[in-house]
């Protein structure tokens, strides 16, 4: 039974195509798996299909009656609120339930003996939907969600106003898992995971018997879950059965007898030409010329798409630093509380570090005091000499209107223009993304901005906080590599043990020191 029908959409920002003649159906208990590159339109496509953004052109029809899940990180939770009152909502509908049924139940005491049996009947079918639904055992489904996505660690009592926008994510995709809709619509959901709660999240989909859609560039989290893919590229949606790796060899394939039927063509239509070329003019041969250039008119014509810019990412060094990078002596990390236990560390060059652990322990606020952003609650940081330190933050939160040639030139006003749009083309990004405001870009083609200041700094230190969130496979791929290459030191917040464990020398578990309780 088809859930969703999207039929000849077609959709676009202003002069930048994003979708042409797309269309698409969803079948009962499909685990879909929607992946292309960064800017491709993958986050458009799900804001289309829940009605969040009108297409150009095209039809979206869900099938009636249909519950819809959409992770919707711009939703507002209202002050007051605890994060069991929004997990409790998911069961709202179950709550109204009962009190209709209550409702019933006073009605009974004054009631005639006819209405008394219809009053019983509804009251059954009432009691045989709450049954049905778990509404009896709603507390511990309510703490088996809670405490598979870690939001135990956070307290179920806490304002939900208090929270951090990780911990805020956790919270809409808890709400959203014990909804079990008919279908859920999931957004880079690992984003705001830990390994832990990867795993557990993993393990809940890969049970979920009703269908979804994952956006999602980590492949072995992907693969684990999914039975198909629709591949997004170049405005078009084409699906492949089974997983990531599965794809890779069909499409390749196919890439491979496309460019071999492009080749024959152009051979075949250089010979065409150059016969009607010789034969048009002479009497005697212009029929068969006449004949050939008919067939060259209704020769259907194969174009290759053009190749998207793959990713350069190469630091440049700043001079040698000096042998230790920082010391700390009884750092206690935290903000009105201490998140820390006294930590005395010490990182030395040459050294590359994964901070790991579980969401909300620390690993930021850490990061963030050895740069001198915040002051610690109690000890030391000592940072060593000649350092030129290069910090990509998790989250840039704030608005921001320069284009995206504006944004690098703002950082290096010393290079032409012609350098600037050079440098962001190096990070995988197209003439339109370059001269498009930062602000309409998607999560992943932002990172390459900010990714694009970084390189073109001189550094010694890279200070790097979660940087493979919305990054694209090969993007992934090509940092992985340059910071292999790279000869100066890093510290890296990654929940990613793929992406890591090749790059780093050194894994500080995080977990060893916080005060917080697991």
């Amino acid at each position: 039974m088809s859930i969703l029908s999207v039929s000849n959409l077609s959709h676009g920002f202003g002069d930048r195509a994003i979708f042409n003649d797309v269309s698409f159906r969803l079948l009962k208990g499909e685990h879909i798996g929607l992946i292309g590159a960064n800017g491709e339109g993958k986050s458009t496509f799900m804001n289309i299909i829940t009605g969040k953004l009108q297409p150009d052109e095209g039809k979206v029809e869900w099938a009636k009656k249909v519950r819809v899940g959409y992770l919707d990180q711009h939703a507002v939770l209202k002050k007051g609120l605890n994060i069991r009152d929004i997990l409790n909502s998911a069961f709202q509908y179950l709550f109204d339930i009962e009190t209709e049924m209550n409702g019933i139940y006073e009605k009974m005491g004054s009631s005639t003996p006819e209405e008394l049996e219809a009053l019983l009947e509804e009251v059954g079918t009432l009691q045989e939907i709450l049954t049905n639904n778990d509404f009896y055992v709603i507390d511990a489904k309510v703490e088996e969600v809670a405490r598979g996505l870690g939001l135990n660690d956070i307290g179920l009592e806490r304002d939900v106003q208090e929270l951090s926008g990780g911990q805020r994510t956790k919270v809409l995709l808890a709400k959203l898992l014990l909804e079990k809709p008919d279908i859920l619509l999931l957004d880079e959901p690992t984003n705001y995971l830990d390994e832990q709660h990867i795993e557990w999240l993993k393990r809940y989909l890969q049970e979920y018997e009703n269908a979804f859609i994952l956006i999602s560039h980590d492949i072995p989290f992907l693969n684990s879950v999914i039975n198909l893919i629709y591949h997004m590229e170049n405005q078009k949606l084409d699906r492949y059965v089974g997983d990531y790796y599965n794809f890779e060899n069909v499409y390749e394939m196919k890439k491979q007898q496309l460019e071999s039927a492009y080749k024959r063509q152009q051979k075949e239509i250089s010979e065409l030409k150059d016969f009607v070329a010789r034969n048009k003019a002479r009497v005697s041969t212009r029929n068969m010329a006449m004949s050939r250039q008919k067939k060259l008119d209704k020769m259907d014509i194969i174009e290759l798409a053009q190749e998207k810019p793959k990713p350069e990412f190469n630091f440049k060094e700043a001079r040698t630093s000096g042998k230790v990078i920082f010391e700390t002596k009884d750092l206690v990390i935290g903000y009105d509380e201490p998140l820390s236990s006294p930590l005395s560390l010490r990182m030395e060059r040459g050294q590359k570090i994964a901070l790991v652990g579980a969401n909300g322990i620390g690993k930021t606020t850490l990061l963030r005091s050895i740069l001198g952003e915040i002051k610690p609650v109690s000890g030391t940081v000592q940072l060593g000499e000649h350092l030129e330190t290069g910090y990509f933050e998790q989250e840039i939160k704030k608005a921001n209107s320069n284009t995206c040639i504006e944004e690098v030139w703002s950082e290096f006003p010393a290079f032409t223009q012609y350098e600037v749009r050079a440098a962001l083309a190096k990070c995988g990004l197209t003439t339109k993304h370059i001269e498009s405001k930062v602000e309409v870009l998607s999560g992943g083609e932002k990172a390459k901005v900010r990714l694009c200041k970084l390189i073109n700094g001189n550094t010694n230190l890279l200070v790097l906080d979660e940087p493979t969130n919305h990054l694209d496979v090969d993007a992934k791929e090509e940092l992985k590599r340059a910071l292999k290459a790279y000869k100066g030191s890093v510290l890296i917040i990654c929940h990613e043990p793929e992406f890591y464990q090749d790059v780093v020398t050194d894994v500080w578990n995080c977990e060893s020191w916080t005060t917080k309780v697991f």
